[in-house]
This record gives C-alpha cells, structure tokens and sequence, in this order.
C-alpha cells in the first residue's frame, strides 16, 4: 500500500506584507545615501569617526571612556550616545570633561544615518575633530545601517559566552576592528580569548582584533592603534 504524503501548506505574503518588505529596503537604500552624505560631510570638516556596535553589557560605554581619556590631549574628541530611552551613556562620558550627546531611539534597535547627521551638527559647531558613536546595545540590526564613520567597531565580552562570535558573524563581516572584552573575566567564564580571536578572523580576516579589559585599561593603546588614531 502506497502512503499518500500530505500536500505542504503553502502560506503567501498578503500585498502589505510585501509592502513593508519594499518599504524597508528603500529605508536600508535611503539610509545608505546619508550615510555617503554624512562621510562628505566629515571629510570636508576633517573630523575622524568611529561607530562603535556591540550588546549591551559588552562594555562599549568604558571602551569609549578609556578612549576619550587617552585621545582628548590630542583630539577635541565629541560623543554619541544611542540607546532606545535612556541617557545613562551620554553622562556617563561627558563627566571626562568632552561634548557628549545622546539620541533616543524609541523601538529602534539601532542608529541610523539621519539621526546621527542631526547630532553630528551640533558637535561640529562646538569644533571637535573626532567623533566616537556608541550604537544602539544590539548585535544584529546595526550592521545593516552605516552611519558614514570612518571605522566601524563591534564590541563582545568574554562573559556572553564561547560562541557568541560564531553565532553573530554577519556583524564582524561589517567592522573593521574587533574587540575581545572583559578579558579579566575569561578564566572565570571558562571562555578562551585566543578561540574568540580566531573566531573574530574566522569571520572577517580583514580585521583587526584587540583583546582588552576596559575596567583595568588594558589593550586600550592597542586599540587606538588598531583604529589608526
């Protein structure tokens, strides 16, 4: 006796469906034009920016302190903070003495190009000459929104586990730098930062990866030279 299989169901998008597809893409197509816009317009201001991209907790906000502490004798360094509603990061960093601005996102998982442009003008009337953008705490949307920066960053910590990397690649694809984070915490994590590292090149052989523990300042200088300032 021959079994009859039953026929797959076959679920098609509604004519709104395909409309909020089509409306995204030229979103991610109109954000890639002001982010082309925002690069002129820093090029032309000689202004230096980095996005810095990572989860919350993986320490993008110390990385960014310890940063500005080391560049601000030799940059008039400028800050923006995004974060979906608060201002925790914006004060936190400008306690060091920079201009440091935040946007709320709302639902948005990420900073986008307009946005970033908006605030970015208000830092340059103040005259700075590097920037240093901290993203939206997220993984995954950021990669897909550049924001007109010179070096993209994306930022992991031993203590979201040994696979984080392998399972969040397409984010690594997108930066130019990565950083290995809270190295003081790896044995207690049981994670190796060499396997992180290789999996950190695995994913974008292009970059370069620094291993630093932003609460004991380590590898910092290492990352100033990794981002070529």
């Amino acid at each position: 006796m021959v079994s009859i299989l039953p026929k797959p169901m076959i679920i098609k998008a509604d004519e709104d469906e395909v409309l909020d597809i089509e409306l995204e893409e030229d979103f991610i197509k109109a954000n890639e034009r002001m982010a082309d816009l925002n690069r002129r317009t820093f090029d032309r201001y000689g202004v230096k920016v980095v996005d810095f991209m990572g989860s919350i907790g993986s320490g993008k906000t110390s990385i960014i302190e310890r940063l500005v502490e080391v560049l601000k004798g030799r940059y008039k360094v400028g800050v923006i903070a995004g974060d979906t509603t608060t201002a925790i990061d914006a004060e936190r960093v400008s306690r060091h003495g920079v201009p440091s601005l935040q946007i709320n996102t709302g639902r948005e998982c990420h900073l986008d190009a307009p946005l970033v442009r908006k605030a970015s003008k208000k830092l340059l009337r103040e005259g700075v000459n590097l920037i240093l953008i901290e993203n939206v705490g997220n993984l995954i949307c950021p990669a897909e929104f550049p924001l007109g920066a010179h070096k993209r960053v994306v930022v992991v910590s031993v203590t979201e586990g040994e696979y984080m990397i392998k399972k969040k690649q397409d984010i690594f694809r997108a930066a130019q730098v990565g950083v290995i984070n809270k190295k003081d915490m790896a044995g207690y994590m049981d994670v190796d930062t060499n396997q992180l590292v290789k999996d950190a090149l695995d994913a974008n052989p292009k970059m370069k990866v620094v291993v630093t523990s932003a609460k004991k300042g380590e590898g910092i200088n290492e990352l100033v030279n990794a981002l070529e300032l």
